[in-house]
């Protein structure tokens, strides 16, 4: 878990809030502008940019500007990194819980551990 600690940290801090989460869901169908994104959000314009720059900050989401127009797309390698980490649990997970079973069988059947 310490190899993925400096990766993951802000990419789960980042998709702690609603608002980001949902900001990533809609990069994830395609680049969007700032002013797109922000546009379902109760909120005014400076402070959804504070949640862009969270997930910039968190590798998440790529920004470039064009004129006065900031456009946004997402950085799915960082995904894949989160990707990666549940799946280390997902196994470990299962390898106890097959522990488990295989001495609940034992148990039940009275056979000695």
């Amino acid at each position: 878990m310490d190899n993925y600690r400096g990766q993951l940290d802000p990419v789960f801090h980042a998709l702690a809030d609603p608002t980001r989460r949902a900001v990533v869901q809609q990069l994830a169908r395609g680049e969007a502008t700032v002013s797109h994104l922000a546009k379902p959000h109760a909120m005014a314009l400076p402070s959804f940019m504070k949640h862009v720059a969270v997930l910039e900050q968190a590798g998440l989401v790529v920004t470039r500007k064009s004129g006065r127009v900031r456009h946004c797309r997402l950085n799915a390698e960082r995904l894949a990194a989160c990707e990666a980490w549940f799946a280390d649990q997902r196994l470990a997970w299962q390898s106890r819980f097959d522990q488990l079973d295989s001495l609940l069988t034992e148990l039940q059947a009275g056979e000695p551990t």
